[in-house]
């Protein structure tokens, strides 16, 4: 067998393979159509302006409640109720708790509210990453959501130490 042969026998596969991994990079640069987003109809964005609204009722009791017990006139005071230094780090623990909650209750308030202002703009149910629909069934179990899952996985990867 010649030399010219055994060389081009031996590169052919080597195209191959960089043609392809030509072809990869070259769909890889190509961005992929975005699809059309099929807004929500009015029956479905009243539906969800319901539960929005009724669940704004109820986070702000639970607010209410939880800002209540944690800022009340219950906290002991100088008066020696509490001596024991276990209890007063118990009620601390129940203040940082309480706190905390309230936290998490005040933002799902503000992420309803940014739902309620977006059901009036038309643009309820957009993923703000992507752009596309966010899936109804992710809607009803999470109606204040602005992502779609792709976009939370995503967001969720990046937040990860590594």
């Amino acid at each position: 067998m010649s030399r010219a042969k055994r060389i081009s026998r031996k590169s052919a596969p080597k195209t191959a393979k960089k043609r392809t991994k030509k072809q990869a990079k070259k769909a890889a640069r190509k961005p992929a159509p975005m699809p059309k987003v099929k807004k929500l109809s009015q029956k479905e964005l009243e539906l969800f302006k319901k539960m929005l609204l009724l669940l704004r009722v109820k986070i702000a009791g639970d607010l209410q409640q939880i800002e209540g017990d944690s800022f009340s006139g219950n906290q002991p005071g100088n008066s020696g109720e509490l001596s024991d230094v276990a209890d007063m780090a118990t009620d601390n623990y129940d203040r940082e708790l309480n706190i905390g909650l309230a936290s998490n209750e005040q933002q799902l308030l503000n992420d309803i509210d940014i739902a309620l202002r977006k059901i009036k703009d038309g643009t309820y149910g957009i993923c703000e990453i992507y752009g596309t629909p966010i899936s109804k069934k992710r809607l009803l179990a999470m109606p204040y959501t602005r992502l779609s899952m792709k976009a939370r996985e995503e967001e969720e990867k990046n937040q990860r130490p590594s």
